[in-house]
């Protein structure tokens, strides 16, 4: 349940940033952040029992199959023709991005992994 609305909070989180804060290189980081933050939340609410190492690899491995895509300029134009898509699948390959991407879902990772184990310590606590 907390993963789903953990995507809800990144997703409206995400959406101001593209639309409302102007395009530079920090907004263009933040959300590509944000965006690895939702894929390790998605994987989370699918696999609520999965490792947070695992769940980290599969969102990473999601991320950059994503930016490799776009290698083929068809996500670009895609999002020409539909605009929304742009948000899931970007545009253009930019290699910072899987450097942005393989750093925020570690840090989303090891944060879960925390919570985890504060939650496994406590008498009477459930996953």
């Amino acid at each position: 349940m907390w993963a789903a609305v953990g995507i809800v909070v990144v997703v409206a989180a995400g959406l101001f940033v593209h639309t409302q804060l102007p395009d530079t290189a920090a907004t263009d980081i933040a959300g590509d952040a944000l965006y690895a933050v939702v894929a390790y939340l998605a994987v989370v609410f699918i696999a609520p029992r999965l490792a947070s190492r695992w769940a980290g690899l599969i969102a990473a491995g999601w991320c950059v199959a994503v930016e490799l895509f776009q290698l083929t300029g068809l996500p670009l134009a895609w999002g020409a023709a539909f605009s929304p898509i742009m948000l899931v699948l970007g545009t253009v390959f930019d290699a910072r991005d899987l450097v942005i991407y393989v750093v925020a879902v570690a840090v989303v990772a090891a944060g879960d992994r925390l919570l985890r184990a504060r939650r496994r310590r406590r008498p009477g606590a459930t996953d």
